[in-house]
């Protein structure tokens, strides 16, 4: 109970507490993020997990290159922390720009280990002291950072490591249903499937 008698959930408890680290807090859409610098990001996130929300469901990455009105750091990297006794849910979110690294949190929780891998593959936001940072999703050899706004949407084929290739043309012709292509599918309901309307 608060001061006034009035119930208080654990999101407006952490909210609250990160507010005296420096965060920044906000609603969108009903969901509750705060802000916080990059040199607190270790603190909000013991502070969170202490308070009660024992689980982090997600790191991901926003690059806000061609976000209409956008100011500030160009990325965002959020970390996505469930209460599973409270069912409540925070995001911590750190602003960076290019070349800003980010500490890792995975000696707070070992499940950001790979939230922390993808976000350096696809965003190239590096994680200070990550254990075994290295590309999760996207070849070795593949130079770029796939979501970030600015990478080259070009037709590429692919070499997987496997020595499979796959190519854009083939495999977008197999999609649309003009050839079987890679996906040996020529468009159409699939075998003993009837559509309806």
């Amino acid at each position: 109970m608060g001061a006034s008698g009035e119930a208080v959930n654990l999101v407006d408890t952490v909210v609250s507490r990160l507010v005296e680290l420096g965060g920044k807090p906000a609603t969108f859409k009903g969901m509750v993020s705060v802000t916080v610098g990059r040199e607190r990001l270790v603190e909000a996130i013991k502070l969170a997990k202490g308070a009660g929300f024992e689980m982090i469901s997600d790191i991901f990455g926003i690059d806000y290159l061609t976000y209409p009105g956008h100011q500030g750091e160009r990325f965002t990297v959020a970390y996505n922390l469930y209460s599973v006794s409270e069912n409540e849910r925070l995001f911590v979110r750190v602003d960076l720009d290019e070349h800003t690294t980010l500490p890792t949190i995975t000696h707070l929780w070992s499940g950001a280990n790979f939230m922390e891998r993808e976000v350096f593959d696809m965003f190239g936001v590096v994680f200070e002291g990550h254990p075994d940072l290295r590309k999760l999703i996207t070849p070795e050899d593949l130079d770029g950072s796939p979501h970030r706004k600015d990478f080259p949407l070009g037709e590429t084929p692919t070499l997987f490591n496997e020595g499979r290739f796959l190519d854009p043309a083939a495999f977008r012709a197999g999609l649309t249903g003009k050839d079987e292509g890679l996906t040996g599918w020529k468009g159409g309901a699939r075998k003993g499937v009837k559509r309806d309307g």
